[in-house]
C-alpha cells in the first residue's frame, strides 16, 4: 500500500479494547508515519488526540498506569458524576494537570483530525473538529467517548452529544466522502468478528425525549456488522488496509486488569511496527515522507 496525500486513517472505538490503537499509534509516530487526515470515534478520538499532538506513549500512560493509579473506572463515579468514566479526571486533570496535553502542537499540526459524536436529538453521526478552543476540543472527545446508558450526554455547540460509536463505529465511508480513496483503518476486533444476537426495540421510557436516538441504538447492531462487511469487502479491494489484534482478545470494552492492557498494548505497538517496516520495505515510507 501506498501512503500519499489521499490516504486517509480511520481509527475504531472500543473502550479500554483502544490500547491496542495506542499502541499501533505509537508504533507510527516513533516511525514519523503521519497522515492527512484522521477520522476517529469514541476511545480511538481519545488516542488520536494524543498521537494528532505528536506525544508518544501518553495515550498508554492515561489507559494503563493512570487506571491503576486513579482506577478511573467504577460504578462510584456513574452515581457520583453520571458517567462510569471519571469524567472530572479524564477531562480535567489528566490533560490540564496529571499529563499535560499539548494543545498548541495539536491545533498546529496539519492534519485534518475529526472526531465521530452521534447527535441525540437527530439519531445521526456528526463529525467535528476544533482549531483553537481547548475546551470545546475537550467536550467534543468527551462526547465521542460518552458511552449510551452509563454516560450523561455532553453538550456541545448547544445540543446533547453521545458516543459516536452509535451511529458510526469505523467511519471509513466519512473518510472516503472527504475524498481519501485509500485508508488505513485500525481496529480493536479479531478478524471475521461479527456481533452476535438480534437488535431490540428500545423501550418508550429509556431516553424518552429523545426518541431518533432511541431508534438509532435500536439498530446499532445491524449497523455495526454491515460496517464490518464492507471494511473487509474494501480490504479485499485494496483501498483499505486493517490493522487488528491478533492473538484472540482477553479485553472488555470496560476493563481493570493492567495486565491484559498492557499485553494488547504491546501487541498493537508490535503489529504497528511491522506495518512501517512494510512500508519501507515496499519502498512507499521513508519517515514522513511519502510516495506522490
Amino acid at each position: 500500500m501506498t501512503i500519499d496525500n489521499q490516504t486517509g486513517l480511520v481509527l475504531e472505538g472500543g473502550g479500554m479494547r483502544g490500547v491496542f490503537t495506542s499502541g499501533v499509534l505509537d508504533a507510527f509516530m516513533k516511525n514519523d508515519l503521519t497522515f492527512p487526515y484522521v477520522v476517529a470515534v469514541s476511545a480511538g478520538a481519545c488516542n488520536g488526540m494524543s498521537y494528532v499532538s505528536r506525544q508518544p506513549r501518553r495515550a498508554r500512560l492515561s489507559n494503563i498506569e493512570m487506571l491503576e493509579k486513579y482506577d478511573y473506572i467504577s460504578l462510584r463515579h456513574l452515581v457520583k458524576q453520571g458517567c462510569i468514566f471519571d469524567p472530572v479526571l479524564l477531562y480535567d486533570k489528566l490533560p490540564y494537570e496529571l499529563l499535560p496535553f499539548d494543545f498548541d502542537t495539536f491545533f498546529q499540526s496539519p492534519t485534518t483530525f475529526e472526531m465521530v459524536v452521534t447527535n441525540c436529538k437527530t439519531g445521526l453521526a456528526e463529525y467535528l473538529s476544533e482549531r483553537h478552543d481547548r475546551q470545546r476540543s475537550l467536550d467534543i472527545v468527551q462526547a465521542s467517548s460518552s458511552l449510551p446508558y452509563v454516560s450523561k450526554m455532553v453538550m456541545v455547540d448547544g445540543k446533547p452529544m453521545l458516543d459516536g460509536g452509535i451511529v458510526d463505529s469505523i467511519p471509513v465511508e466519512r473518510a472516503m466522502s472527504q475524498g481519501y480513496t485509500k485508508n488505513v483503518v485500525i481496529l480493536t476486533r479479531n478478524s471475521g468478528y461479527r456481533k452476535t444476537g438480534h437488535d431490540y426495540k428500545i423501550p418508550h421510557f429509556i431516553y424518552s425525549d429523545y426518541p431518533r436516538l432511541r431508534v438509532a441504538l435500536s439498530r446499532r447492531l445491524e449497523a455495526y456488522n454491515r460496517q464490518l462487511e464492507l471494511v473487509e469487502k474494501l480490504e479485499k479491494e485494496g483501498s483499505v488496509y486493517c490493522l487488528r489484534p491478533e492473538r484472540p482478545l482477553e479485553v472488555d470494552r470496560i476493563e481493570k486488569d493492567t495486565q491484559k492492557l498492557e499485553r494488547l498494548y504491546e501487541e498493537g505497538l508490535q503489529i504497528g511496527d511491522r506495518f512501517c517496516k512494510q512500508l519501507r520495505k515496499w519502498g512507499t515510507f521513508q519517515g514522513n515522507r511519502v510516495t506522490r
